[in-house]
């Protein structure tokens, strides 16, 4: 019984690429949305010292920061140059793990970069544009 299952996960392993560049998509997705529909909440994220220093208001910054996220999400999702959009993603998390401080949201963001860059290593894998470009 234990070696099928084992078996059966080896030939599944072609799909754990495309499980983590989904997973990612659709979290960065849900981030960028929320933030384009409940700014009030996400505003209470930012460090104080950022504020300060954004040559646009919070509220437009965050609209901005939601877009971001959504155009990066959308396009892992699909696995549309899933090596660069990878590393934008990678950059782009590991910068707010920094501004945040050391804290939940910085572990939880460190985590989703690390995600990343594993699709920079990668790339797109199974079910995605990349592979069908170029096999």
């Amino acid at each position: 019984m234990v070696d099928r299952a084992t078996e059966w996960l080896k030939s599944k392993k072609d799909y754990s690429v495309a499980i983590i560049r989904i997973s990612l998509a659709l979290v960065l997705l849900w981030f960028g949305i929320d933030e384009l529909r409940h700014p009030e909440y996400w505003v209470g994220f930012f460090p104080p010292w950022l504020t300060p220093l954004l040559p646009v208001s919070s509220d437009a910054f965050l609209a901005f920061n939601g877009l971001v996220e959504i155009t990066i999400g959308a396009l892992l999702l699909i696995g549309f140059y899933a090596r660069v959009f990878g590393a934008i993603a990678c950059l782009h998390l590991l910068f707010i793990a920094a501004a945040v401080g050391y804290n939940d949201i910085a572990i939880r963001d460190l985590g989703l970069a690390a995600m990343a860059l594993s699709l920079v290593f990668s790339g797109a894998g199974n079910l995605s544009i990349d592979e069908r470009k170029h096999g």
